[in-house]
């Protein structure tokens, strides 16, 4: 007799025919294509773009007047990106949200970063987010980013992504000479300063300048894109893995690539909503910047900029607006803050609580809140929604988990979540597992991408007003 007291788990292998397993391998094939395309935010926005429009989709500030079915976007200054499906239901009904963000950690270069010591020539960075700055060094590396020229043009720059192109290195120490090094903790052996990208070798040739190895660099930039000193001050050049996206295993049942936390659940979350022609409920998808060091700045998810979004969502469906009718439709709104979990790692079991912790190939796994010890810095789910968003994934016959990210004192980390809550809204964790969070190469699951993927649409499409909403 089954035990209806007790939870019956979905079997994701003894559910997986040869046709989800096709499904699963070419929704993983798609992915992998857009990382190789999107290392950086700008990039996953300019190529996220290109696949909305392609999709249907139009710039909101091309609309006057939305209706149901209506696909539209706005980019927040080419480093976030907001979407949404306009539904049948009148909007005073509330959308259904997805947020995510598609920064990552990296290294972003100095303002006066290029330099010369000893004759090389090198550039001067800055560690962007958490990052074991050990697992940087003598990896190949590329530069990502765009230089603002006087007159105002942008030129977007990728060097050490194809196979005829130099890359670049942060250097370490041979063995040999290590003793004093390997003495020190794992934070301090490798310092921040000493991440200095090795660019160059050469001197200016004919040159009397005190800096040869220097100019040599200048003269390169300036011969190739037409740049000067000045443009490489205010340039945006974050230095990334030169890796491209693979499957891991034998058996290839995951991937391995940059920047997983967190474009792998914004490629699922954006994709999620972009298959979406009709819908109930408006659904919205936001994809931030800056998460990794804090939500900051304009492009960050405490920007104003995606909230002005939202504005001219219901200034264009509803043919008015005001303070009282925002705030209303935004109480009455749901959002997955689709962020990635940590994946229990068997060679780590000691700093994990398992019972209460994401696996590889169980799906989508909620995250009730995130925080620090005593749940500090926390959005904390309500129990009403967490248990609507449950009924949702168990009614698709869609695996899902529950996770808290490490036993408790052992550290802790937070999502979005907590800034979209201050708005009323209600609001969930639920990500994607993976393993080496945080390193220049993550790992996630085929089946635990694909699954999120239909779970985020599934909520998207599927969540409604709360009793207590009404």
């Amino acid at each position: 007799m089954e035990q209806s007291y007790k939870r019956q788990k979905f079997d994701v292998w003894a559910d997986l025919t040869p046709e989800k397993q096709k499904a699963i391998n070419t929704y993983a094939e798609h992915f992998k294509s857009f990382l190789n395309q999107a290392k950086t935010e700008r990039e996953f926005v300019s190529t996220a773009i290109k696949e909305l429009q392609a999709a249907g989709f139009k710039p909101i500030a091309h609309c006057d007047k939305l209706k149901p079915g209506d696909k539209v976007y706005m980019s927040i200054r080419n480093k976030g990106l907001a979407m949404a499906v306009i539904g049948s239901l009148d909007l005073t009904e509330g959308m259904n949200l997805l947020g995510s963000h598609i920064d990552s950690p990296r290294f972003d270069t100095k303002a006066n970063s290029v330099q010369e010591h000893n004759n090389l020539s090198y550039l001067a960075t800055q560690y962007y987010g958490g990052v074991k700055k050990y697992q940087w060094t003598t990896i190949p590396l590329a530069i990502h980013g765009v230089i603002t020229k006087a007159d105002g043009t942008v030129l977007p720059i990728t060097i050490g992504e194809a196979e005829n192109e130099p890359v670049f290195f942060f250097t370490d120490l041979l063995p040999h000479l290590s003793r004093e090094q390997m003495s020190k903790s794992a934070a301090s052996f490798i310092s921040a300063e000493q991440l200095k990208l090795l660019v160059g070798s050469q001197p200016l040739a004919d040159s009397d300048s005190k800096t040869p190895y220097r100019d040599k660099i200048l003269r390169i930039f300036h011969e190739k894109y037409g740049v000067n000193e000045c443009d490489l001050i205010g340039a945006e050049l974050e230095i990334v893995p030169a890796a491209k996206a693979r499957d891991v295993g034998l058996d290839a049942s995951m991937i391995a690539c940059y920047g997983q936390d967190d474009k792998l659940c914004s490629f699922a979350s954006f994709t999620a909503l972009a298959a979406i022609d009709s819908c109930k409920r408006t659904v919205v998808s936001f994809l931030y910047d800056k998460e990794e060091i804090g939500s900051e700045g304009n492009t960050g998810a405490q920007s104003r900029l995606y909230e002005l979004f939202l504005m001219e969502l219901i200034q264009r469906s509803l043919q008015r607006f005001d303070d009282l009718l925002y705030n209303k439709i935004i109480s009455r709104s749901y959002m997955i803050s689709s962020d990635v979990s940590d994946a229990f790692d068997p060679m780590y079991p000691e700093v994990f609580d398992q019972a209460n912790n994401a696996y590889l190939a169980q799906g989508l796994c909620l995250i009730k809140h995130t925080g620090a010890g005593g749940k500090s810095g926390s959005n904390d789910a309500n129990s009403e929604f967490l248990r609507s968003v449950i009924n949702i994934f168990e009614e698709a016959r869609l695996p899902w988990q529950i996770g808290t990210l490490s036993k408790i004192d052992m550290g802790g980390g937070g999502t979005i979540a907590k800034f979209a809550a201050k708005t009323g809204m209600q609001v969930v964790d639920a990500g994607i597992p993976v393993l080496c969070m945080h390193a220049p190469m993550e790992i996630c699951h085929k089946l635990d991408l694909y699954y999120s993927y239909l779970a985020y649409k599934a909520f998207l499409l599927e969540m409604n007003l709360l009793a207590d909403d009404k």
